[in-house]
């Protein structure tokens, strides 16, 4: 059974650790991320940025009892599990799959994923924009025609500009 657990800050490798620790081998985590690329001086440095920031999936057939989860709410690295996974497995399960559905080969999801959950707004996370919000003012088959500040632009869906919903 699926649960969701925010950890505090950078310390995933740890709450990992400690959970593997007393649960054992059964264990399995799930956190969806993206892969992208910054120009530094003369070379482009790879990163990684984990989609729903501080949050984590683990699946163990223990975590079906509420009272076991909560014997785990002092973990290192551990904030606290949302509560109501019990009732949320086939949500939990949907959401998993569908960013399964959007990995490339090296597990980092592809911008398309995005592309099918922007609406409004959102915020690059790669290229000469990073950090910037847009609004979306019109989406087309191989591109977004775009408002970033007071310019109006076009993106195309295959450059190397990764954005994410704001």
């Amino acid at each position: 059974m699926w649960t969701v657990a925010k950890i505090k800050g950078k310390n995933l490798s740890i709450f990992k650790k400690d959970l593997q620790a007393k649960l054992g081998k059964d264990l399995k985590f799930y956190c969806p991320k993206v892969e992208y690329y910054k120009y530094y001086g003369n070379k482009f440095k790879k990163f990684e940025k984990f989609v729903l920031e501080n949050y984590v999936f683990c699946y163990h057939e223990k975590f079906q009892k509420t009272h076991f989860v909560n014997e785990f709410k002092f973990l290192k690295g551990l904030e606290y599990f949302l509560d109501g996974h019990i009732l949320n497995q086939k949500n939990i399960t949907t959401f998993i799959n569908y960013c399964k559905n959007y990995e490339n080969e090296n597990g980092y999801l592809k911008q398309s994923f995005f592309e099918t959950i922007i609406k409004k707004k959102a915020r690059f996370i790669s290229g000469p924009f990073t950090n910037m919000i847009f609004e979306i003012l019109e989406k087309q088959k191989n591109k977004l025609k775009i408002l970033v500040g007071n310019i109006v632009t076009t993106v195309p869906n295959n450059s190397n500009c990764l954005y994410r919903p704001v």
